[in-house]
C-alpha cells in the first residue's frame, strides 16, 4: 500500500468513479425506499438524540419480542441518508424481523468520533424501547446489526462498545451479533485520501481511536463481507478485520463473485442471497 500516493488512494477508494452504473444504483435507492415506507407500518423520524441527525426509522415486526435488525448507512460518514435505506427492510419484516434504520450527522459537521458515539446512542434507545424485558417479551430480543461500507466501520465499533459506559441499565453485551459488509476497519489510508479527508479531517491520533481492526479483541461474531469486483483495498480491509480478530470472533469472511461495492446490497434484500441467509442467522431466524 504506497502510504502517501494520493492518486492511488484516491482510486482505491473512490467507489463512484470505480462503478461505472453507480447513478443508477443510487437513485434506485430511495425510490424503491419510499415503495417500502408506503408498504410497511413504520415510526419514521423517532428521535433519539437532540442533534438534527439522531433520527430513526422503526419497521416492526408483527408479532411482540420479535428480533431486531438495525442496519447502519454508509456514504463515507458524510453523505447519503437513512431515507435512502428503507428498502432493505421489507424483506426481513416479512421474515419475522423488526428493522431499525438510524441516522447520524454528517462530516464535517460533525466528527467520525462523534458519529461513532450517535451510533452507540442509537443502540441505546434501541435497547430501552424495542429490546428489554416489558417491550411485550418476558425476555430481551435479539439484537444485531448490519452495516454496509462506513456502516460497517460503525458496526464493529458497536461491536467493541462497552455499553456500561454508556448506561448502567444497558447489558454488558447489547448486540448478539453483526454482519459487517463492505467495510472499512483501519482509518489509517483515509488520511491519504483527497476526496474524503477534506471532510473528514481524520487526525492519526483519531485513527488510532477509530480504527476497530486495532482494538482488542471483542466477542463476536462479527461476519465480513465484500464484493468481489471491489477494489483490492475494500478486499484488503475486508480481510483485516478477520486477521487482526481472529476466527473466533470473525468466524467468517467472504467475497460475493460479480459484486460491487454498491450492488452487494442486492444480494442482502435478496432471499436467495448469500448475505441475506447470514443476516437471518445472526437474527435466530435462519
Amino acid at each position: 500500500m504506497p502510504l502517501h500516493n494520493s492518486a492511488w488512494h484516491d482510486a482505491q477508494y473512490n467507489n463512484r468513479a470505480r462503478v461505472a452504473d453507480h447513478a443508477r444504483i443510487l437513485a434506485r435507492w430511495p425510490a424503491e425506499s419510499a415503495l417500502a415506507r408506503s408498504a410497511l407500518a413504520g415510526q419514521i423520524d423517532v428521535a433519539f438524540g437532540d442533534m438534527p441527525g439522531q433520527r430513526l426509522d422503526v419497521f416492526a415486526a408483527a408479532r411482540p419480542g420479535a428480533p431486531i435488525m438495525v442496519f447502519i448507512h454508509g456514504g463515507y460518514w458524510r453523505s447519503l441518508d437513512k431515507a435512502d435505506f428503507s428498502f432493505v427492510a421489507p424483506p426481513f419484516v416479512q421474515a419475522g424481523a423488526t428493522v431499525v434504520v438510524p441516522n447520524y450527522d454528517l462530516c464535517p459537521a460533525v466528527t467520525v468520533e462523534t458519529i461513532a458515539l450517535q451510533s452507540a446512542q442509537a443502540l441505546a434507545w434501541v435497547w430501552r424501547h424495542l429490546a428489554a424485558p416489558g417491550q411485550g417479551a418476558e425476555a430481551p430480543a435479539r439484537v444485531m446489526l448490519v452495516g454496509h461500507s462506513a456502516g460497517a466501520h460503525l458496526a464493529a465499533m458497536l461491536l467493541a462498545c462497552r455499553w456500561k459506559l454508556l448506561g448502567e441499565d444497558l447489558p454488558l453485551r447489547l448486540l448478539s451479533g453483526a454482519l459487517a459488509i463492505s467495510g472499512l476497519y483501519d482509518l489509517e489510508p483515509l488520511r491519504h485520501t483527497p476526496f474524503l479527508q477534506a471532510d473528514l479531517r481524520l487526525t492519526p491520533a483519531q485513527v488510532r481511536r477509530l480504527s476497530p481492526a486495532f482494538f482488542p479483541r471483542p466477542r463476536g461474531p462479527l461476519l465480513a463481507m465484500a464484493g468481489g469486483d471491489e477494489s483490492p483495498e475494500f478486499i484488503r480491509q475486508n480481510q483485516l478485520i478477520r486477521d487482526q480478530w481472529g476466527p473466533s470472533t470473525v468466524p467468517m469472511c467472504e467475497l460475493l463473485p460479480g459484486r460491487n461495492h454498491f450492488d452487494v446490497l442486492d444480494d442482502l434484500v435478496d432471499p436467495a442471497g448469500r448475505s441475506h441467509a447470514l443476516a437471518l442467522r445472526l437474527l435466530g431466524l435462519g
